[in-house]
């Protein structure tokens, strides 16, 4: 399984890896805990002197893919947004939007994972967040996350990069890779489940 291990990480931690793999993590069909990040370090790792591309690259994917799940809250409604987001959850959301407006939102980004960051931007959309205001601030929350952690690669680069190959790393990757097809399974089957569910009803978050 080393070889599929290699592979995996090989594929996500390419600059067009890293790109698909930003947008897929900020939508609500794909959850792969701490796997943005991870690429991201790995990714600068490798390339060195050209580390400041990979924050560049998470940060276009990252927001493109936010972009596509905002839009879905638009088309869904305060109403369709009840088929994803618990009733609780929805009105501590809710709360912090006419507390501190679309910026305090979009700087929940900025809380590591796995915090769960994807339901706030699809009850942006739904709530009726300015747009710009919310996007504005996530590309700079983005920009100063995935920075710091590609900067700390550059800072312990080789042993990253020795790690890699250890047996414990591919063991993680595997692991990983398990829990991505679960979770992803789960998401599209509860999407799938409540397309056909009275608005009433929903799906916890």
């Amino acid at each position: 399984m080393r070889w599929l291990a290699a592979k995996f990480v090989t594929l996500l931690a390419s600059p067009v890896g890293v790109v698909v793999l930003a947008a897929l993590d900020s939508t609500v069909f794909f959850s792969l805990p701490f796997g943005i990040d991870a690429a991201v370090i790995i990714l600068a790792a490798r390339l060195q002197t050209l580390w400041w591309v990979a924050p560049l690259l998470a940060t276009f994917g990252s927001v493109a893919g936010a972009w596509l799940t905002f839009w879905m809250g638009v088309k869904a409604g305060e109403q369709g947004l009840k088929r994803y987001v618990s009733e609780k959850r929805l009105a501590r959301i809710r709360a912090r939007i006419q507390r501190s407006g679309a910026v305090a939102l979009a700087v929940l980004d900025l809380i590591p994972p796995p915090f769960p960051f994807t339901p706030f931007v699809l009850a942006a959309g739904a709530l009726g967040v300015n747009a710009s205001t919310f996007f504005v601030t996530l590309v700079v929350c983005r920009l100063l996350r995935f920075g710091l952690e590609a900067a700390l690669a550059v800072v312990y680069g080789p042993h990253i990069l020795s790690w890699l190959e250890s047996d414990l790393f591919h063991d993680i990757v595997i692991g990983c890779i398990v829990v991505a097809v679960v979770l992803t399974l789960l998401s599209v089957i509860a999407l799938i489940r409540t397309s056909g569910r009275p608005k009433g009803r929903r799906v916890p978050a």
